[in-house]
């Protein structure tokens, strides 16, 4: 793993401008003060329940947010500021998303077609081996998107981002749809990826599959990150974890319990003052009601948390 960050993230904030009624205008934030890394040759999971910004991370990333989108923190690719003209500059070459949508796919082109992209000479063999190891005959490059079923269209999108051999990869939600066996070769790809030296974010929902392939996670919590921690942490027991919110994901799992806490995640517009995860969490006190928490290092992780030892 490479010393430098190939992306590096520092308190990125994303509101979106909205409007209340015929005249009234208003910023909705939607994420906070996220912070993250990935290096080289490593897997970053993004763990969190749906609403907590992970597919709007994966859109500020590659600069895809909706022009309304106002972006402010810190984002770097190498080293370098990652502004919107580098950012389409990257896009599709040295950044591949594998998005979460099957609607990216283009109706009227071929799958063969779309998933060799912009590459010349078309990358023909490498396609076909990809296929293969997903499960996709050599007939699925003359189909177009709608003759194929949703996981077939699914692991057409892990193909396109293994194709363009990219340095950075951001796979959003890459498995639904896939059978167990397809899912695993899926993350067996994107682990070769990594063990060449190239950076995958895995953003899931199935924090078991996550577990297995990824390095490092990272917890998000109603558009904040509230914990990064080694996924072998994640492996053990939750002492080893540092957030209340990272403890309860982990006896949430079936095999640990499938123990749910009590409340819902706030979601933007309707936020609390102070730690986001405060209303939940057995350990508050006063001052989680009223401050908002900096993320600090502990036990070789970072944690969103006053009293995480």
């Amino acid at each position: 793993m490479k010393d430098t960050p190939v992306l590096e993230i520092c308190d990125l904030s994303v509101a979106f401008k909205m409007y209340d009624s015929v005249f009234g205008q208003r910023d909705l934030q939607v994420i906070s003060d996220l912070s993250i890394k990935v290096y080289g040759g490593e897997i970053l999971a993004i763990a969190g329940s749906s609403g907590s910004g992970k597919s709007l991370l994966a859109s500020a990333i590659l600069g895809i947010l909706p022009e309304n989108a106002i972006v402010t923190g810190d984002m770097r690719y190498n080293g370098q500021k990652l502004t919107p003209e580098l950012q389409e500059k990257l896009r599709g070459t040295e950044m591949a998303l594998v998005p979460q949508s099957i609607a990216y796919l283009d109706p009227l082109m071929k799958i063969g077609v779309q998933t060799d992209g912009h590459k010349k000479p078309y990358p023909k063999e490498k396609r076909r081996h990809i296929f293969r190891r997903l499960g996709l005959s050599k007939s699925t490059e003359k189909l177009y998107p709608f003759q194929l079923s949703g996981g077939m269209a699914r692991r057409v999108l892990v193909s396109t981002a293994l194709i363009a051999n990219a340095w950075l990869i951001v796979a959003d939600e890459p498995t639904p749809g896939m059978s167990l066996e397809q899912a695993l070769e899926a993350m067996a790809l994107f682990r070769e990826m990594a063990d060449d030296g190239k950076a995958v974010i895995l953003i899931t929902h199935d924090i078991d599959l996550a577990f297995a392939f990824a390095d490092r996670i990272a917890v998000f919590y109603a558009g904040t990150t509230v914990e990064n921690a080694s996924a072998l942490d994640f492996r053990t027991k939750p002492d080893a974890l540092r957030h209340p919110y990272s403890k309860a994901l982990w006896r949430a799992l079936p095999q640990n319990g499938f123990e749910p806490i009590a409340g819902v995640q706030p979601y933007a517009g309707n936020l609390p003052q102070g730690c986001l995860f405060a209303p939940r969490c057995s350990c508050k006190s006063p001052k989680c009601e009223q401050e908002a928490p900096p993320m600090r290092e502990l036990r070789g992780g970072e944690v969103r948390c006053f009293y995480a030892t």
